[in-house]
């Protein structure tokens, strides 16, 4: 499958959902069994350094090549990411690209040869550009030009053209323009000028489908027709009341839609639109959120993922028979990127857990093994010296039961209490999910309880949930976190006296919170996240511009609200803080600028209140440098271990 329904698998993160890229740390490089730790370990479970997580290799992208014989895959094992092809016959890697400096993103093989298409934005900017690398290893940027964003849009069954799209006409809005896969000249196809978001394309190019934000809970769909007479956009969802829709994919014959709704229930479903007969019907529905659905090139396989209660279950079925693809033994986890070989006799997925970063796999269907082509956990490392999360949930201040992941050190026990640290995802209706954390596991390894907890508004657990925390953030959703507290305090392995609060993008607003509106709290580390609300909702990026109101709804609009903004914006009550703060700033970060931790960090130190400041001049929100994630790591646990260890 050369991923034609690449929107659909690649949808756009929106809000403040941040830590998308690696997470980072500072100071001396330890040995593998260094113990910095000021809490007692367990023997049989070493302790490791910042650099040694890091040294675990991050790996995503599965687009296989024309002739099944290597695999796309984007890794930071240079120290940034850059892309590389992955012979399946288990042979060394080869580098195609080479960056030193900006983060490198394979998206795709061209569908008849070795080219390759790939992103790259400056210094985290998010204002990604699109290249070819051709054969002999020279590359061209596709999309030229200062100050515009661009992103793939999938193949056209042809195999001679490919999508882009961009907003250098207006960089508001995301123009789709049609790519010839020969000589790169390009025509635009569709035109955007009232903010539709491209959802998917039709592998045979005629149908687009887009969506179009109406407010935080409702959205609609739209199908245009490149073909006809007059090129518009046409309602297929007209819908009464507040119900979100989303495009997953086109079936292969490109004779249907499949898309998303949560218009029959907490969830969102999978339903199938017939572009003929103008027909809607249930397509797939499961007891939670169905995340994405998509189909291999010829449509014979289903690969379904389902978001279920913080891990992705995900099937492979067989469209004919409508049976479940039983694969081999393979290491626990849950499936990532699965895609066929264009004969779609060769299956190529990662396999991700707590315990162990995402491996690749690949399997020969209707073998009997499937073989695993890397090893991305650091040497010397073991999946048994990591921590396998539970899912626990606990009552709130109004009874609401809040779920979240718990990860208890080895070394924990009622002899032996240990601190703990609160960690609150970006969003705001982002979600704390399980997989791989190198952030996660080295603090769990140094003897810190973790709880990342999914407070309402978070995603994953239905619609009314989701909504509970809209115009009421910093007060709701914050009492969520001070509850969380009081959860761990009930546990005979947590010091009940030692638990600090940690988060980044809204994470790091609600930490802020935490620490200006409570007396919660020993400690807080603000990962690039929002002080003040107004200047952030003043200021977002001009891309953004399709689900502005989306915003206003759920924060406020500052023209409006400006009064209650500024009352939850931690920056405006700075003098309340009294407890050891820690920030860490991207310079280059589009969505939460510079200008909110700097300010921050004066007003703190303004009340004699112990604060470290960490600034990269390099990154953006998020860190894709692997040093950087490495100093901002060790900074985390030096923090927690001056601060919240006695």
């Amino acid at each position: 499958m050369r991923l034609r329904s690449m929107l659909s698998i690649i949808a756009a993160s929106v809000l403040l959902v941040a830590c998308s890229k690696p997470e980072p740390e500072s100071a001396a490089p330890a040995s593998d069994a260094e113990a910095t730790q000021q809490v007692a370990a367990t023997p049989a479970v070493p302790t490791y350094s910042a650099e040694t997580f890091f040294n675990t290799e991050t790996i995503f992208g599965s687009s296989i090549n024309h002739d099944g014989t290597a695999v796309l895959v984007t890794s930071d094992k240079s120290g940034i990411f850059n892309v590389y092809s992955y012979p399946l016959d288990g042979s060394e890697p080869t580098q195609l690209t080479n960056s030193t400096t900006d983060a490198m993103m394979g998206v795709s093989w061209f569908p008849q040869d070795g080219r390759m298409l790939y992103t790259a934005d400056q210094g985290g900017n998010e204002l990604n550009h699109v290249y070819v690398r051709l054969e002999d290893g020279s590359t061209q940027d596709l999309t030229p030009g200062e100050n515009l964003k661009a992103m793939l849009g999938g193949w056209h069954e042809d195999d001679m053209h490919f999508y882009v799209m961009t907003n250098e006409r207006d960089n508001r809005y995301f123009d789709v323009y049609q790519y010839s896969a020969e000589d790169y000249s390009r025509e635009m196809v569709f035109e955007n000028n009232t903010g539709f978001n491209v959802d998917a394309i039709s592998p045979n190019g005629r149908y687009l489908a887009l969506s179009r934000t109406n407010s935080n809970a409702d959205s609609d769909l739209f199908l245009v027709d490149l073909a006809a007479d007059k090129v518009e956009p046409k309602l297929i969802t007209p819908t009464d009341g507040n119900i979100q829709h989303n495009a997953y994919t086109f079936t292969h014959d490109s004779n249907q839609l499949i898309y998303g709704t949560d218009g029959h229930g907490e969830f969102y479903q999978a339903w199938a639109y017939d572009i003929a007969s103008e027909e809607h019907s249930e397509h797939f529905a499961a007891d939670w959120d169905v995340s994405f659905l998509y189909f291999s090139d010829s449509g014979k396989y289903q690969v379904v993922g389902v978001n279920a209660d913080a891990r992705t279950e995900l099937s492979i079925i067989d469209t004919a028979t409508g049976e479940e693809v039983m694969l081999p033994e393979h290491p626990p986890g849950d499936l990532r990127g699965v895609n066929f070989s264009d004969d779609e006799q060769t299956l190529v997925f990662y396999v991700n857990s707590d315990v162990s970063p995402s491996n690749l796999m690949f399997w020969q269907v209707g073998s009997e093994n499937v073989v695993q082509l890397t090893n991305t956990l650091a040497e010397g490392m073991q999946p048994e010296h990591l921590v396998q999360s539970t899912v626990e949930r606990f009552e709130s201040f109004d009874e609401l039961t809040v779920p979240g992941l718990l990860y208890k050190p080895h070394q924990a026990s009622a002899e032996n209490r240990v601190p703990a640290v609160i960690f609150i995802h970006g969003g705001p209706g982002g979600q704390t999910r399980q997989g791989y954390s190198a952030m996660v596991q080295h603090l769990v390894n140094h003897g810190y309880a973790m709880f990342g907890v999914n407070n309402r508004g978070s995603s994953g657990y239905g619609k009314t949930f989701f909504h509970l925390d809209d115009q009421r953030h910093g007060e709701d959703d914050l009492q969520d976190i001070v509850y969380a507290k009081k959860y761990l305090q009930t546990l005979d392995w947590v010091d009940p006296q030692r638990i600090a609060v940690m988060g980044g993008s809204y994470g790091g607003y609600l930490t802020m919170a935490a620490l200006a509106f409570t007396n919660e709290f020993d400690a807080g580390i603000n990962i690039f996240g929002v002080t003040n609300w107004v200047r952030t909702l003043e200021s977002i990026p001009p891309w953004w511009e399709s689900f502005r109101q989306s915003l206003y709804d759920e924060l406020g609009d500052p023209a409006v609200d400006g009064e209650r903004l500024r009352r939850i914006s931690p920056l405006f009550h700075a003098d309340n803080i009294k407890v050891p703060v820690l920030v860490v700033q991207g310079a280059n970060d589009p969505r939460v600028l510079q200008v909110e931790s700097d300010e921050m960090v004066a007003a703190i130190r303004a009340n004699k209140v112990p604060v470290e400041y960490v600034l990269f001049d390099d990154e953006g929100h998020g860190f894709s440098v692997k040093a950087n994630r490495i100093e901002a790591q060790e900074a985390y646990l030096n923090f927690l271990n001056t601060y919240l260890v006695e």
